[in-house]
Order: structure tokens, then sequence, then C-alpha cells
């Protein structure tokens, strides 16, 4: 049996949720989504995925949002549909 180490993490309820409800979808448990994401670090040697700030536009729609206007969407059928009507 492989030895494992154990991390704790903090993160935001709404955050975690969402997640994980993806993940139960495609039947992964979040501890392997996590190893997974970890292994992909060392398989990349860094992040595997782009690391930047938002442009202007991207910046306006976030707090848009964070003020309690604009759209958001629970999953991504919801956006889906959405954007085919």
């Amino acid at each position: 049996m492989a030895k494992s180490a154990t991390i704790n993490t903090r993160i935001d309820a709404k955050t975690k949720r969402q997640a994980m409800n993806i993940l139960a979808a495609l039947h992964i448990p979040l501890s392997d989504a996590i190893g997974m994401y970890l292994r992909q670090i060392v398989y990349h040697r860094g992040i595997p995925f782009d690391v930047r700030l938002p442009n202007e536009e991207t910046l306006q729609a976030i707090k848009q949002l964070e003020s309690g206007k604009g759209v958001s969407f629970d999953t991504v059928d919801e956006l889906l549909e959405d954007l085919e009507s």
C-alpha cells in the first residue's frame, strides 16, 4: 500500500459545493481530483493552466457579480441553456 500524506486547506463553501457537484457527476472523489491536480503540477513543472491578471472587461464582469448585479449560473447546463436562448 502506498504511503499517503494529509493536506488541510480552506476554501469557501460555495466553491467547494460547486466543485463537488461537478466531481460527483464525473464519479471522481474530491481527494482523487486534488491528487490529479498535484500530479499535473509535477508533470508540467508548474501550474497546469495560465495564471494571469484579468483584462478590464473581465474585471468589470467580476465587479458586477460581486455587487449582486449581472447573471450567474449554478450549473454548466444552466449556462448553456442561457447561451442557446
